[in-house]
């Protein structure tokens, strides 16, 4: 028999067995927050395959480990070397691949980090699942946007060549869908604005809201 029981400190209702019950520990995310210091949260970069997403989140989290905060960044190729590594790229799969990060995610801000995700996360339906899993204010949409003929032109990893030649299949921006954010929180033009530029956008970003000094 399945059953529902309710996560008191992140307030998500999931499906359980009856022997299976949430556990409320003494140390809680508020306890590991102020022991770092700062306010946990999800920065979800969002875009085309070569708008920048890795390359502005890796420096991001440069200029925040220099300044003494936890970090921890969720890179798009990196977790399907592991945690996502049976998964393709349909649409199903890409879900699931999203799915599964978010509740990576949500584990890692509960351990008070500040977490740097660069994902292309076409959906708009499947970043919003990520955010439900989360508290108020502790998930961050950051668009990194930069035109498809930008992006072609970068192609850091030949992806787009591939594409072009019929040797990739379901490839974002070429035969499968993106859906830009609507109302990011942040919107970078990666495009035309210099990577220095984009990270102070977010650094400034993160001070205003509290989540670092």
């Amino acid at each position: 028999m399945t059953t529902i029981i309710k996560d008191k400190e992140a307030g998500a209702t999931v499906p359980a067995t009856d022997n299976i019950v949430w556990h409320q520990h003494s140390v809680d995310k508020a306890a590991r927050a102020a022991n770092k210091q700062q306010q946990p949260c999800v920065l979800w970069f969002t875009g085309l395959s070569g708008s920048g997403k890795s390359t502005v989140a890796g420096a991001l989290e440069n200029e925040l480990h220099k300044a003494g905060y936890h970090t921890y960044l969720l890179d798009g190729d990196n977790v399907r070397f592991g945690l996502c590594g049976d998964l393709g790229f349909s649409d199903d799969d890409r879900k699931e691949n999203i799915r599964r990060v978010g509740e990576v995610a949500k584990l890692m801000v509960d351990a008070g980090v500040i977490v740097l995700t660069a994902f292309i996360s076409p959906h708009r339906q499947e970043r919003e699942l990520v955010r439900s899993l989360l508290g108020d204010n502790e998930f961050i949409e950051i668009h990194v946007d930069a035109d498809l003929a930008t992006c072609e032109q970068r192609d850091p990893k030949g992806l787009y060549k591939k594409a072009r030649a019929g040797e990739i299949k379901n490839f974002t921006g070429i035969d499968s869908v993106y859906e830009a954010p609507i109302e990011p929180e942040l919107y970078l033009d990666n495009g035309n604005n210099p990577v220095s530029m984009s990270v102070q956008q977010i650094i400034t970003y993160l001070a205003q809201q509290g989540h670092i000094k």
